[in-house]
């Protein structure tokens, strides 16, 4: 199982420039992702040009968002293009572009769009995008072969279609149960080999973390804050399934493991970025070799 490291772009008063350097100490660190989250009506810095500016700083730790919020973009071609030219500037098969719906109805409204009709507004936006980079009929091309895969969050039988007809993955929500997670997966690989795809399809989840004399306090303002929409209930799931301690952070990861996930990303609730290196010098060896290179996604499909 893989490790990744997803930004605090979710904390209240977070700077964007604090997200570069999270990105290059995350890559000297060896993690294999960096995984960027996706609001309109709240701070989060906007996720492609977040990961424009880390794909500029870094040159090999994969880039992620998780999940882009993709109805919002409604613009296929203009999306298209977006995403080829950070693909680029990333260089092949570091982009993965995880998408969904999205569960907040601001955002929507922000947007000016339907909130009712954002599933269908994604499976046409993703149907659109991905005959434009098959056909390339606007440039510039993505460097990665068929265009950079595709990830979808969710739990639903709209997700499933998703990820066996276009996707490379699943991106489970963070503060799921490990049973919730088997069942889901299980499914997945049923529907995946029904779609008559070739090897297995990938899963990636989020676990939220803070490490530190001030962990609980800097996690529970950032979750409280942040997923307030949900309710009290959800907040403390949240909460409860977070890892601030040492023992915390390899529980996580071995329950994680024996679940069969592909990788695990601990999202950062504290903006500093020395919350890296705590959670490197916990994970030792378990981190890739900062000098190993990104593997070229499977696109068997």
């Amino acid at each position: 199982m893989e490790i990744g490291v997803g930004l605090p772009g979710h904390v209240t008063g977070v700077e964007e420039r604090t997200l570069v350097t999270w990105a290059r100490r995350a890559e000297e660190r060896g993690f294999a992702s960096l995984i960027a989250s996706d609001r309109l009506a709240w701070s989060t810095p906007e996720p492609l040009i977040t990961l424009a500016a880390a794909a500029g700083a870094t040159e090999r730790i994969r880039l992620v968002t998780s999940v882009l919020l993709a109805p919002l973009h409604t613009n296929p071609a203009l999306f298209a293009k977006a995403a080829a030219t950070l693909d680029r500037i990333a260089g092949a098969g570091r982009l993965h572009l995880g998408l969904a719906p999205g569960a907040r109805e601001d955002d929507y409204r922000a947007s000016h769009l339907e909130f009712s009709t954002r599933g269908r507004a994604l499976d046409t936006l993703v149907e659109r995008v991905t005959a434009i980079w098959r056909e390339e009929e606007v440039g510039p091309a993505p460097v990665t072969p068929g265009g950079p895969p595709l990830w979808f969050g969710g739990a639903s039988q709209a997700t499933l279609r998703r990820i066996a007809s276009h996707g490379t993955g699943w991106i489970a929500g963070t503060g799921g149960d490990i049973d919730a997670f088997i069942t889901f997966a299980t499914r997945l690989n049923s529907r995946w080999k029904e779609a008559g795809r070739q090897g297995r399809p990938r899963t990636r989840a989020t676990a939220m973390f803070a490490l530190g004399g001030h962990a609980h306090r800097s996690l529970a303002r950032a979750v409280n804050d942040y997923y307030a929409f949900a309710g009290p209930d959800y907040v403390r799931t949240v909460i409860d399934s977070a890892a601030i301690t040492a023992d915390m952070i390899r529980a996580t990861v071995t329950v994680h493991e024996a679940a069969g996930l592909d990788e695990l990303v601990f999202v950062g609730n504290d903006t500093d970025p020395k919350q890296v290196d705590l959670l490197a010098d916990i994970l030792g060896d378990r981190l890739t070799s900062p000098n190993s290179t990104t593997r070229a996604p499977d696109r068997s499909h």
